[in-house]
């Protein structure tokens, strides 16, 4: 196959665990015998630096030529006080909408040979295996009106939650066509005893089950989901929710994987001709500025994107399992990053793209 990929390192370490992705991506396609067309360019603070917004239109145009497009980190500290609409992370809001992907899908997985690295006991943790599927174009992040007015003891900010039916549906059957290819469980997590919206995502969840009558489905409120999440994770397979909620609790997710340097995350939108799915792949983290330019930064997040990248946007499983499984072997290995407490000497992100790739 030819690849066809938008690389965009974004700020602070985005920009050494996407060069530790990029080279794994180039052993995997060499190995495999595709050819590889790879594109960079601009977006979040690097792009503020250069071309004064976030999301230059060049970004958007190579974004839409290219097949799949991977993303580092974007934030720097400087921009934290700075209005909502000139702040790095409103290039990431403006790819994910300008790629049409609806659903995040942010795996969450505990390996053997990192129980010691969370600080949940082992016997709670052991055994992990979930996706969270979060809804990612709509709700609180997108609804409108928004914003900050009046004065004084007047001043009044005000955000809108907004989900239409088509929205729910087309996030629901995403979820519901994966847990039908996994242990064929989904837990739809919702508010819906305080907030009519909620209501709403529940009945259409509801109702969208019953085209997946192999798949079952239980309803959870937010709070006891976060609950659930540290006290008996085992017990979720598939984990579908909206924008907000699934921000949130996917990140609760990196306590189970003993550090949020391990999650990847996979952006899917429509699916093409070729059955390919448009995609946004990145991995959960954000741009630890600082340790930005130190070589500390874990890369298994940005690598573990790369092989879902491989695995929805090409349909190259075979090759995305080789990549997951050299993650494992290196994990096992103890060629980790400082994160993860090694029992030796920490690697550097080199060392450990190296490492990926040798065990590939």
């Amino acid at each position: 196959m030819n690849l066809k990929v938008l690389i965009l390192p974004g700020d602070g370490i985005g920009v050494e665990v996407t060069r530790e992705a990029v080279r794994v991506l180039e052993h995997v396609s060499h190995k495999y015998q595709h050819t590889l067309e790879i594109s960079e360019a601009l977006l979040g603070g690097a792009a503020i630096h250069q071309s004064g917004t976030p999301l230059p239109d060049k970004t958007v145009e190579l974004a839409l030529k290219a097949d799949a497009t991977l993303l580092g980190a974007v934030g720097l500290p400087e921009f934290d006080n700075v209005p909502p609409e000139k702040r790095p992370e409103k290039g990431l809001l403006g790819i994910r909408k300008a790629l049409g992907v609806f659903a995040n899908l942010r795996p969450v997985r505990t390996y053997s040979s990192l129980l010691e690295s969370s600080p949940l006991k082992n016997h709670l943790i052991e055994g992990t295996d979930m996706i969270i599927v979060r809804e990612l174009t709509g709700g609180i992040y997108y609804g409108t009106p928004r914003g900050i007015s009046g004065e004084g003891a007047g001043t009044t900010a005000v955000n809108t939650m907004v989900y239409t039916r088509a929205e729910i549906e087309r996030v629901a059957r995403m979820a519901f066509r994966l847990a039908r290819g996994r242990r064929k469980k989904l837990t739809s997590v919702d508010k819906s005893n305080v907030l009519e919206n909620s209501q709403l995502w529940r009945k259409v969840v509801t109702e969208v089950a019953g085209e997946f009558e192999d798949v079952a489905l239980d309803h959870l409120l937010v709070d006891n989901c976060a609950m659930q999440l540290v006290l008996n994770p085992r017990r979720f397979d598939v984990v579908l929710t909206e924008n907000m909620f699934g921000d949130i609790l996917s990140d609760e997710g990196a306590v189970l994987a003993g550090s949020i340097g391990m999650l990847p995350s996979a952006s899917i939108g429509e699916q093409r001709e070729s059955g390919a799915w448009v995609g946004l792949y990145e991995p959960v983290h954000g741009s630890a500025p600082d340790i930005a330019g130190q070589n500390k930064a874990n890369p298994l997040g940005a690598i573990g994107s790369v092989a879902a990248m491989l695995e929805y946007s090409f349909g190259l499983k075979q090759e995305a399992e080789a990549v997951n499984r050299a993650i494992e072997f290196v994990l096992g290995q103890g060629r980790v990053t400082a994160d993860l407490k090694p029992a030796g000497a920490p690697a550097t992100t080199s060392e450990v793209g190296e490492a990926v790739c040798s065990a590939i």
